[in-house]
């Protein structure tokens, strides 16, 4: 193996390994920072996030608006009126962050896509135990679905549970203790939050 061929072996592992996205990707991009969700009561929210899921808040800011140009439209591709009243960022266990705006827009659209509409999503929370996990949400007046053991096929070994906050957002309970049947043999190995080392 040519010295040449040999360094971008190399290079190529240790880059990998370092956790940098690979060719083709925005360059140096490491990983999930946040998501950002917009919610109707930042109050509420961050109520639900801290006191029912266990998250923390870490700062809040705002607001911000542009009544005389067209920054926030510029920036964030909305009405050139919007005002963001608040911005919040939470910090949830040993996952990626989560921020929540509360937006106030002459043209805001008053709606809560479902999982199945185009631009629906959920936020998944890892968790120890998922029946254990809906009976405490349950108790907190939290309403849920079913608790799904998967037995086959690549994500055999997880369990998901559904639930819902007041304003409609749409969250994922997941446990997969023991790994996930894909696993074995995978080129890449999907990150998890359940070992905060790996």
């Amino acid at each position: 193996m040519n010295t040449l061929l040999r360094s971008a072996i190399l290079a190529t592992t240790l880059v990998g390994s370092a956790g940098i996205a690979a060719a083709d990707s925005i360059p140096g991009m490491r990983g999930h920072d946040h998501t950002g969700v917009t919610v109707p009561d930042m109050a509420q929210a961050v109520d639900f996030f801290t006191n029912v899921v266990g998250c923390q808040k870490a700062m809040s800011f705002g607001p911000f608006a542009d009544d005389k140009g067209t920054f926030m439209q510029d920036l964030l591709g909305v009405d050139p009126k919007a005002v963001i009243n608040e911005i919040t960022l939470l910090r949830c266990g040993f996952g990626s962050n989560i921020e929540l705006f509360e937006y106030a827009s002459p043209d805001q659209k008053d709606m809560t896509p479902k999982n199945s509409d185009i631009g629906g999503y959920h936020i998944a929370f890892y968790v120890d135990d998922v029946p254990a996990a809906k009976a405490y949400l349950e108790g907190k007046g939290v309403a849920t679905r079913i608790v799904l053991p998967v037995g086959e096929g690549p994500a055999a070994g997880q369990t998901v549970m559904y639930f819902q906050a007041p304003w409609g957002l749409q969250f994922e309970a997941i446990s997969y203790p023991d790994g996930m049947a894909y696993e074995k043999g995978a080129a890449t190995v999907l990150w998890s939050p359940k070992d905060p080392a790996k």
